[in-house]
């Protein structure tokens, strides 16, 4: 009806001009009046009538119709002049400045993202078709969020020039919160355990941090799925979700969730079949089922033993093996058959292997490193440990093995070890601080990559309150070829206790020695170590006047009986399994390591000297954000010889952030009084020692990047014990010998490691339990340079 009242007029036009402009007629130039903004290009591409045409009534009408749906004009007039078609046009405004105000929750780059994809941005030709679309838009964005309160207001402001600026005053509202999740239909479950699958909840004491009573229409998709995966997993194959409704409340604060379902019978397994080319023993294959005869059905248990079917049959060498769960379901008799369809494929074989990447590490270091070879049968477990056997030699930041099938094969692939080197060669300079030994400077030189050898070599300096090291190392990870590792370390070391807790007395050293590591397997390893020390003990000569100070005489006692110069020729004999899953911050495993040192027969010193630790981690959620974790450590030491005394510069210390948190570092055990010179008695240590700590570890609140952090609520119990007190002390009152694990130490607080530029950082703040007079407690502790 439009296009045929525009026809209408069109001819009226032409005919109230007159019998002079009699129509059809041969256009001889086109004009254009009233542009402003537009081009005129822009008009003759939209408007079909050229000069040279012949045009009639129908044919004028339509080319104004193609000008108006350009969308560049309100309005559009065909005049006369002879034989020359005039346009007299009025374009319509152009956005001269868009204004938004009023959002938060979104930012403005979003919004105006948004708006240009709509089709609306400065400098664009005005239409309120699409400004209407945009605020449509923008509530379906808010709804989405659970904003049902927000409120979009936009005004077109007339600008000189043809223009207009458009002002959007959003109102976001706040997040309607959930007030209710009601399911409609469930027997075998109760609410309170299928509400408790939501990601959603109802407002709790925690909810302004973990916002999980905001409504999102994502997070109610994916619980939905959560809860038809729980019925699936549990048997009821015929499980349907009927109905899903939300509902807001008036004042568009509060939703209300109804889901209505149909949960079917429960269905159990009645046979589990291998069906196909059994080219692995059928017990072999059964053997990695989860679901067997009588079994409830479970979606996942299906799937999860189809995938180790795969996986073993990859092992086996069929890389291309295919298997299919095929489940029959018994209506009547409320049963599964499950059967598995295998179809091993050919047995595959390593054509080639292609390193890539390596510009500085030889091939060599690479392939000593694989368990995968050449021309023989591919293992898809083989290539997995030799993947990760590369990424912990620590030469690599990143390393990706790819399995190519070989063109015109169907029983050959090629692998391609694409590695991205990380820098071997490093120079480190840091400053630490920590409470018990102060500023702690350290230079280091280290080459983990020597000339692509694979070899390390390091030079540090250290230097503290308490410690003056240098040390030299180098380390051969394949001195065979069978991964057996070789060696050397050489230092010089001054430890001075003057103004530490650990007793009044100095120790020089100088020494080296030879280590040799041998691998059990991906985990585990031993190593064995011989060294050699010079050492010299000096007490501490500025208190010796102080007569009755314990401290010194039992220095000095034990330097009557033994002298203070020593040869020491030691073995070392160490055992290491480590099952984390990272180096910093695990979140599951274990690690446990045992070592024994032990002085040779025929030196100065003759003691034993051995320790045992470990660490366990369970994550407690999918995600693994919230962890468990105990740490334990014991040790034991004593002499062996009836003609020497046990050196108490070798004994166990506690108390501190690396033992128990809320005590001083090393101020625990047995303790020796300073007479009249001070009142505080010293600790120096003992030969046993139990310590141990529960951890839970949890989400670090306000941080989006929680790689790099770690805390931690935690509970520690630990001390050191004496089997003998040291001989020369007038005061026997303070050091009471034997173990008794009611004399240990508590205390309980919260911790948090980050993982600075500077190098990690830790905190804590703890709490002493039971504390006992002459013990040091400290509430707060810090150090940097080590993680919890």
């Amino acid at each position: 009806m439009k296009h045929l009242l525009m026809l209408f007029l069109i001819s009226l036009l032409w005919v109230t001009q007159g019998h002079a402009n009699p129509l059809p007629f041969v256009v001889s130039d086109v004009r254009v009046e009233g542009l402003q903004q537009v081009d005129p290009g822009t008009v003759f591409r939209n408007f079909p009538v050229a000069a040279g045409d012949e045009v009639d009534a129908g044919q004028l009408a339509s080319a104004t119709r193609e000008l108006f749906r350009s969308g560049y004009f309100d309005d559009v007039q065909l005049n006369r002049d002879g034989d020359v078609l005039v346009l007299v046009l009025r374009e319509r405004p152009s956005v001269a400045i868009i204004r938004i105000e009023g959002n938060k929750a979104i930012k403005e780059e979003q919004l105006r993202d948004g708006l240009r994809q709509s089709g609306l941005q400065e400098g664009d030709v005005f239409r309120r078709a699409t400004l209407d679309q945009i605020e449509l838009d923008l509530m379906r964005v808010y709804s989405a969020q659970g904003r049902y309160g927000a409120d979009i207001k936009t005004e077109v402001e007339t600008l000189p020039g043809n223009r207009v600026a458009l002002n959007i005053d959003i109102t976001e509202g706040r997040i309607a919160s959930i007030q209710h999740i009601n399911i409609v239909g469930n027997e075998a479950f109760s609410d309170e355990e299928l509400v408790e699958l939501f990601s959603l909840k109802l407002p709790g004491f925690l909810s302004f941090y973990t916002k999980s009573d905001q409504y999102s229409r994502e997070k109610l998709a994916g619980d939905l799925e959560r809860l038809r995966s729980y019925y699936l997993d549990r048997g009821y194959i015929n499980f349907s979700l009927d109905s899903t409704q939300v509902s807001v409340s008036p004042d568009k604060k509060d939703v209300f969730i109804t889901v209505g379902i149909t949960e079917g019978r429960q269905y159990s397994v009645s046979e589990v079949l291998m069906v196909g080319n059994l080219v692995v023993a059928e017990e072999e294959l059964v053997s990695k089922m989860s679901l067997g005869e009588g079994d409830v059905f479970s979606r996942r248990e299906m799937t999860d033993s189809q995938e180790r079917l795969e996986r073993l049959l990859g092992d086996e060498g069929y890389m291309f093996a295919n298997v299919s769960p095929i489940p029959q379901v018994d209506e009547e008799s409320g049963t599964v058959s499950l059967r598995y369809f295998i179809e091993p494929g050919k047995l595959t074989y390593v054509r080639r292997i292609a390193i890539r990447g390596n510009n500085r590490s030889a091939d060599e270091v690479i392939r000593r490193e694989l368990e995968q070879m050449e021309a023989g049968v591919v293992s898809t477990a083989a290539i997995e440990r030799s993947k990760t056997r590369l990424e912990r030699t620590g030469h690599f930041r990143t390393v990706n093995i790819e399995t190519n099938p070989v063109p015109g094969t169907d029983d050959q692939v090629d692998l391609e070890i694409t590695v991205e080197e990380q820098q071997s060669g490093q120079l480190t300079a840091s400053v630490g601080f920590s409470q018990s030994e102060g500023i702690i400077l350290q230079l280091g030189v280290s080459q983990e990559n020597f000339l692509g050898t694979g070899k390390s070599i390091d030079f540090n300096i250290s230097n503290s309150s308490t410690l003056t090291e240098y040390s030299f190392n180098y380390l051969d990870p394949y001195f065979t070829v069978d991964g057996v590792s070789r060696g050397y370390n050489f230092y010089y070391r001054e430890e001075n206790y003057d103004e530490d807790d650990r007793g009044d007395y100095n120790t020089d050293g100088i020494g080296g020695g030879i280590t040799f590591g041998y691998p059990i397997d991906d985990f585990q390893r031993l190593s064995f170590s011989g060294d050699v020390e010079f050492l010299r003990l000096k007490p501490n000569n500025e208190l010796n006047s102080a007569g009755n100070n314990d401290a010194v005489n039992v220095i000095q006692a034990y330097i009557d009986n033994n002298g203070n110069d020593y040869v020491n020729a030691k073995l070392t004999a160490g055992w290491s399994d480590n099952r984390l899953n990272r180096g910093f911050f695990p979140t599951r495993g274990r690690s446990q390591g045992a070592t024994l040192e032990v002085s040779l027969p025929g030196s100065d010193l003759q003691y034993y000297r051995a320790q045992y630790n470990n660490r366990f981690y369970w994550p407690i959620n999918d995600n693994e954000t919230w962890v468990a974790g105990l740490r334990g450590r014991v040790g034991y030491a004593d002499t062996y010889g009836n003609d020497k005394d046990y050196p108490f510069f070798k004994n166990f210390y506690a108390g501190g952030l690396n033992t128990v948190r809320g005590f001083e570092s090393n101020t625990l055990g047995p303790r020796y009084s300073r007479g009249d010179y001070s009142n505080k008695a010293r600790s120096m240590g003992g030969n046993v020692l139990v310590a141990g700590s529960a951890e839970l570890i949890f989400p670090t609140p306000f941080m989006k990047d929680q790689s790099a952090w770690r805390s931690l609520l935690f509970m520690d119990a630990g001390n050191v014990f004496t089997t003998k007190c040291l001989p020369g002390a007038t005061n026997t009152d303070t050091c009471i010998d034997g173990v008794d694990f009611g004399d240990l130490r508590y205390s309980a607080g919260v911790g948090v490691s980050w993982l600075t530029p500077l190098g990690p950082l830790s905190v804590s703040v703890a709490k002493a339990l039971n504390s006992k007079t002459g013990d040091d407690t400290e509430v707060f502790q810090f150090a940097l340079g080590q993680t919890f």
